[in-house]
């Protein structure tokens, strides 16, 4: 995979050296290590330069990133995978139920990535998966891919900085109120690799605003927004408060109605990697979410 990067040098980073100009674009060192192993990564007015070399006003400043290399651990399988947005420089799908993000011991050849390696080797591209905001296996919806080194630096960065805002739809037991903030720190629960609970002593921060969307059926649909991202978050939260997900094999075992965790990544909005556009997109309710609100029209719409 290769990307071609151009930029103008203004007045303004006069005299800057390239490495500066490139860190301050979100250019992380790792980034930098590969551009200068990387044959003519570095050009500056068609000339091949280094990290250290001086910029001047109206010069050109060329960057290739190439990436000949894939990962070879990861199966490439014919797999559904539904794209709902690509460039050049990232791709966002829409994740259905039971599918993991990363290959493990017991899943190795039915995962994300097993799809996405597919996608690429389809197209005779070398990719190297990367994929940013990560979902559980019974999670469905949005989840965006960095397709270079470069935009999973700075996706990366921004996800550390709580910049990638995320919005999540969950249908959970009973009314709850029409809006409200939990603020209850969360830790692991002792005896168990997996299991998470509200503990105000031991745990870490964590906050989950929530509004009340539609009821029906004694189920309440419900949009969230995550100032945090612990481990299990909204399951833990939702419970905490008394209206725990449907479905939810681990804190509400009750598959009557819905043989998942009824919880939907609906909207993710954040600025391009680089272009420094903003983005948004939205995934609809999946069908066995929907089916349980048949009155209720969801287009998107952003709740916070």
């Amino acid at each position: 995979m290769e990307r071609i990067l151009d930029y103008k040098i203004e007045e303004k980073d006069d005299g800057l050296i390239v490495r500066r100009y490139l860190e301050d674009r979100g250019y992380s060192h790792a980034v930098l290590v590969r551009l200068k192993k990387t044959d003519c990564g570095i050009l500056i007015n068609n000339s091949w330069r280094c990290v250290n070399d001086s910029l001047h006003t109206g010069d050109l400043l060329r960057i290739t990133l190439r990436e000949e290399e894939e990962n070879t651990q990861i199966l490439p399988v014919s797999l559904p995978l539904s794209i709902l947005y690509e460039d050049k420089d990232i791709l966002v799908a829409d994740k259905p139920a039971g599918m993991p993000i990363h290959p493990s011991m017991h899943n190795y050849g039915n995962t994300l990535a097993n799809a996405v390696m597919y996608y690429f080797k389809e197209q005779k591209i070398p990719y190297t998966f990367r994929c940013i905001n990560r979902l559980n296996r019974d999670t469905t919806g949005l989840t965006v891919l960095a397709k270079h080194s470069l935009s999973s630096a700075i996706l990366s960065r921004q996800m550390a900085k709580r910049r990638i805002h995320r919005t999540y739809l969950a249908i959970v037991e009973g009314m709850t109120p029409d809006s409200g903030t939990i603020d209850a720190p969360i830790a692991r629960k002792d005896g168990s690799a997996i299991e998470r609970i509200v503990d105000p002593r031991c745990g870490e921060t964590a906050v989950t605003h929530y509004k009340r969307i539609a009821f029906h059926d004694g189920l309440s649909l419900i949009a969230l927004q995550l100032e945090t991202g612990r481990t299990h978050q909204i399951r833990v939260h939702m419970k905490h408060i008394g209206h725990p997900l449907i479905g939810d094999f681990l804190y509400h075992p009750d598959m009557s109605r819905i043989q998942r965790q009824a919880l939907h990544s609906y909207r993710l909005d954040f600025m391009h990697p680089i272009t420094e556009q903003p983005c948004e997109f939205y995934a609809p309710l999946p069908a066995d979410m929907a089916e349980l609100f048949p009155e209720f029209s969801l287009f998107n719409q952003s709740f916070f």
